[in-house]
């Protein structure tokens, strides 16, 4: 099964380990993920603040692409890429002259017929219904699963889960063998793109994410975009500088998540590329009635 792929600027770099253990999970599946050829930013934050008809190419562009090469699906795997593919779709779709003013600028023909899939709807389109029969180390910790700001908003365009309270990756940590708690600070923002430009306040709203998490005794916080990861996992020194607490909390993608689930190891699924070491507590493996109980030991990933 061949299936679109947009990594984006940050899975080629920054985040390595998320197309890494994305291309990992879904070849245990025998999915091909079909990289889109010649894709560009999506611009992210800054075209949409600077330039309207940019903002509107950029993303434009390479779903044209994609449906150059007849890809009817595209996972894109970072929430902020995502979020800027799916409002252009909408917006496009609904102005037939703005369309074809962007279609120009391009240069391309473009329909808007390509599905855009975020990580959690690929997942839950091509993987969830045999993920259970394929696990075999069930991932037995606490999972704060936290969405962000973009991965559910705006509902009325995304119609993804729900804005203040979204369940779909508990499900799939809970399918996994995990324990989603349950906790307040999910859907808030990390600072986004402000991580350089205004480093004080991603620690300030990041790390009121992470005490929460923290004090509800999560072993690790899940996500499913590049830059939440970026913020929770590199920022962790000025996190803990604003908290006044050394929180050492790993930070794992949903498919790092699954990955380990099905068996893969920590290096194929990039989690020796992690800012905070991920180390995983001691704790009783769930067993089946007929296995004698097991007991994980802390281990630390290879550099």
């Amino acid at each position: 099964m061949k299936i679109g792929f947009y990594p984006g600027c940050s899975m080629k770099g920054g985040a390595r380990e998320y197309q890494e253990s994305v291309s990992a999970l879904a070849r245990v599946f025998d999915i091909e993920l079909v990289e889109i050829p010649d894709w560009n930013c999506c611009g992210a934050t800054a075209a949409h603040n600077l330039n309207k008809e940019l903002s509107l190419s950029l993303p434009a562009r390479i779903m044209a692409l994609a449906e150059r090469e007849g890809l009817t699906d595209i996972v894109v795997p970072c929430a902020a890429c995502y979020n800027r593919l799916s409002l252009v779709q909408h917006e496009l779709g609904a102005d037939a002259t703005l369309k074809s003013k962007v279609c120009s600028i391009i240069d391309l023909k473009y329909e808007g017929t390509t599905q855009i899939l975020n990580i959690i709807q690929f997942i839950d389109k091509y993987i969830t219904d045999k993920l259970e029969e394929k696990v075999v180390k069930p991932f037995n910790y606490n999972a704060a699963c936290y969405y962000g700001c973009l991965l559910v908003r705006p509902h009325a365009i995304l119609n993804f889960d729900r804005v203040e309270d979204p369940q779909s990756m508990d499900v799939l940590v809970t399918k996994a063998g995990g324990n989603a708690i349950d906790w307040a600070f999910k859907t808030e923002c990390c600072g986004a793109g402000m991580s350089v430009s205004r480093t004080d306040t991603v620690a300030r709203l990041s790390g009121e994410i992470m005490k929460d998490a923290n004090d509800r005794k999560a072993d690790f916080i899940i996500v499913a975009c590049p830059m939440c990861h970026s913020n929770l996992d590199m920022r962790r020194p000025e996190i803990n500088k604003y908290l006044g607490e050394n929180i050492t909390m790993p930070v794992l993608y949903i498919s790092q998540v699954l990955g380990l689930a099905v068996g893969l190891d920590a290096k194929t699924l990039g989690l020796n590329r992690h800012m905070t070491e991920v180390i995983f507590p001691e704790k009783p493996v769930k067993a089946a009635a007929d296995i004698p109980q097991k007991v994980v030991t802390t281990q630390k990933m290879e550099a």
